[in-house]
């Protein structure tokens, strides 16, 4: 592990008291506690690891990356932590790859300085969040300004954040990949609204912390808050998904490595019956085994794939789906034998895997569900046995 490393390793002891007020349901408590611990970090240098030097991050590499998502991925305020947080961290690659100057100015610079927060718009209620060809929510140019009508939902970070990087219809009648665009549309403009956060798993959430519903509604925007040119919506979005898929990837390989901590912590000091350990019990040795091969062969998918997107790798885009259903299936997994190991208290607010459970779920949902990911990784392996059938 790289030496960078050990100062990022130092904050996870920092995140006792916000963690447990956020499994407490107090939000409030647990964002002052952010802003403080924030504040801390960035004065310290660890912030914007994703961020190239010259933007005022630390400039790291794909590898690297992933290495430090596991790190931070330990606790649910590891990334936020210190600004990497998603949606923020993929609409600062979209913004640094696609905004004009004075776009970066008003919206990245802040944005990079942990000022403010942002939120991505593109899953509809009424409309596959898998397939963009379904969007209805549209952008109508008239009178040298843009007017967007639809409804957004599962919007994370909606919830007090500044602006939002919209996906919207603008060319109805064009191929799949120019249909759509990219607009950056504040938060306080007349029309956008915020109607509700929704209730995941039983826990509504607050702030960067929740999955909000908004409403578009003749929400008129100047000509100038197109995000890069017309029609570019798929492949913004596309570009953001990759690296995307990648972060989350390793998040989840710290929040395994964690869980898989508590579960033989609990299992080498629970007592049963006649004074013998849980741990005695051949399931729970065979849950522990399974988890550590499990936890291992992920890192290894996510490393290779992040390798591979580094070199370009015509295999990269086939190697972030098989780490994206296979790893997103671990944490499932391994949250799964830790509290049953855990029993009781696992599932109660005492315990930080209640919190991943709940939060990790919809994994194998968000970012292409598992389907469409295994749809895409066995066609491209049975394309090469039908030119051999040929």
């Amino acid at each position: 592990m790289a030496d960078w490393t050990s100062s990022f390793k130092g904050i996870e002891a920092m995140l006792g008291r916000p963690e447990e007020a956020l499994s407490q349901g107090d939000f409030a408590t647990a964002e002052a506690l952010m802003t403080e611990i924030r504040s801390a970090n960035r004065a310290r240098g660890l912030w914007l690891p994703h961020v190239p030097r010259a933007n005022g991050g630390l400039g790291l590499g794909m590898l690297e990356l992933v290495e430090l998502g596991e790190v931070l991925g330990r606790s649910p305020f590891g990334h936020y932590a210190v600004n990497y947080q998603a949606p923020d961290t993929g609409n600062v690659e979209i913004l640094l790859g696609h905004a004009t100057q004075d776009q970066k100015k008003r919206w990245l610079e802040p944005l990079l300085r942990g000022n403010i927060r942002s939120c991505f718009a593109l899953t509809e209620p009424d409309s596959a969040g898998s397939n963009p060809a379904s969007l209805r929510s549209k952008a109508v140019y008239k009178q040298g300004a843009w007017y967007l009508s639809g409804r957004k939902w599962f919007i994370s970070g909606a919830d007090g954040a500044t602006f939002a990087i919209v996906v919207a219809v603008t060319d109805e009648d064009s191929p799949l990949h120019a249909r759509t665009s990219a607009f950056i549309v504040p938060t306080d403009t007349s029309g956008y609204r915020h109607l509700r956060n929704i209730r995941v798993m039983g826990d509504e959430g607050c702030g960067w912390a929740s999955h909000g519903e908004i409403e578009l509604e003749d929400c008129r925007i100047p000509d100038d808050a197109m995000l890069g040119r017309r029609g570019e919506g798929f492949v913004l979005l596309q570009s953001r998904l990759a690296m995307g898929r990648l972060h989350h990837c390793a998040r989840w390989i710290g929040v395994c490595e964690r869980a898989f901590e508590i579960m033989c912590q609990h299992a080498s000091r629970r007592s049963l019956a006649k004074g013998e350990l849980l741990s005695s019990r051949q399931s729970v040795q065979n849950w522990i085994a399974e988890s550590r091969a499990l936890i291992d062969a992920s890192r290894l998918l996510v490393r290779q794939a992040a390798s591979r997107l580094e070199s370009r790798h015509e295999r990269a885009q086939i190697d972030i789906s098989t780490a994206k259903f296979f790893v997103a299936g671990v944490v499932q997994n391994v949250l799964d034998h830790t509290l049953q190991v855990q029993g009781a208290m696992g599932v109660s607010g005492d315990s930080v895997v209640n919190l991943f459970w709940r939060h990790e779920r919809a994994g194998r949902i968000y970012d292409g569900p598992d389907e469409v990911h295994k749809a895409l990784v066995a066609r491209h392996a049975l394309a090469a046995f039908r030119e051999e059938g040929r």
